[in-house]
């Protein structure tokens, strides 16, 4: 049994990412499973996977068989830097490429943090500050310094951030779908993939928890809700602008999706057999990723307070596939 003391670099970190950063090479399912259990305690007390730590908790931790580290698996991660949107003392915001996972994991030798890491010796600290699934691209946010990681997680959670992602989907968006109030459900499945599905029940329990700012239940919905226009009608599919007012795993992917306009390209949601058909080169044109990129985001400055909006132009296969839909 270990008893760990969350640090100042810590603080404010999910439990589950904690241990996992702690815990290298431990796979994700033992860990959820320990937590699920109970075995792991932090100050005495059972917490769910989504407890954030602050600084000076005790955490237990249960006996975990950690593998031997691999320094020939650590030598290969690949040293990368990528399109650099805005910097200075504080703050990183890249454009990420979809197909590039934001941290390792799950099967993922290593992705944007570790590349950066590794491209950035003489970085003393570099955090996400925010993710974006594997097959998003766009706009993401890192902080170079611990203060400003904090101040800038503390306007994601009380949602002071301006988030706009474009979105292609299949078919005609309805003018008057303009709001999404749907809760949303996460379970995890043996192997540690999340799964996420609209839930018509719950829903009021899911918006209780949210007005009080309070995490969801192990099993239970949390209201969720996603602002969309219309930018560009084609006859097969829309060009959206999508908002978040509430920021869940999947979110946009699953809204749109149980609208009944799926995200084109998206692999776990999408329409399967449009997606291949795209991928196989269909009337001389081939898109084999997802289109859904983050183009735009807007916070204050950690250190400043002045307002900052940027934006990420979207990447050259999309402006592809849009050219020919026109």
């Amino acid at each position: 049994m270990r008893l760990l003391t969350v640090d100042a670099d810590s603080a404010g970190q999910r439990l589950d990412n904690y241990l996992l950063r702690l815990l290298k090479g431990v796979p994700k399912t033992h860990v959820y499973r320990v937590i699920r259990s109970g075995e792991v305690r932090i100050n005495s007390g059972r917490a769910a996977a989504d407890t954030r730590v602050a600084e000076g908790d005790l955490v237990r931790v249960p006996p975990v068989r950690e593998p031997k580290r691999d320094e020939t698996a650590a030598a290969a991660v690949p040293a990368r830097e990528f399109p650099i949107l805005f910097e200075d003392e504080h703050l990183l915001a890249i454009d990420k490429p979809a197909g590039v996972a934001v941290h390792g994991g799950s099967g993922v030798s290593s992705g944007v943090i570790e590349q950066l890491r590794k491209a950035r010796p003489g970085q003393r600290f570099l955090e996400l500050v925010h993710r974006l699934d594997k097959e998003t691209s766009g706009l993401l946010l890192l902080a170079k310094k611990r203060s400003a990681l904090t101040a800038l997680q503390d306007q994601f959670r009380a949602r002071d951030t301006h988030k706009v992602y474009a979105a292609l989907v299949w078919g005609e968006w309805p003018k008057a779908l303009k709001v999404i109030d749907q809760p949303l459900l996460k379970t995890t499945d043996a192997e540690g993939e999340r799964h996420v599905r609209v839930v018509a029940s719950g829903g009021r329990q899911a918006g209780q928890a949210l007005q009080a700012g309070q995490p969801a239940r192990a099993g239970q919905a949390r209201r969720s809700i996603t602002l969309v226009k219309v930018r560009r009608q084609f006859t097969q599919a829309a060009l959206l602008d999508v908002k978040l007012k509430t920021g869940r795993t999947h979110q946009i992917r699953v809204h749109l999706a149980h609208a009944g306009h799926a995200i084109v390209g998206d692999p776990k949601y999408g329409d399967f057999a449009a997606n291949k058909a795209l991928a196989r080169d269909a009337g001389g044109l081939r898109f084999t990723r997802m289109f859904l990129h983050a183009r735009e985001l807007g916070f204050d400055h950690p250190a400043t307070g002045a307002r900052i909006t940027l934006e990420a132009p979207l990447p050259a296969e999309c402006e592809t596939l849009l050219a020919a839909l026109r």
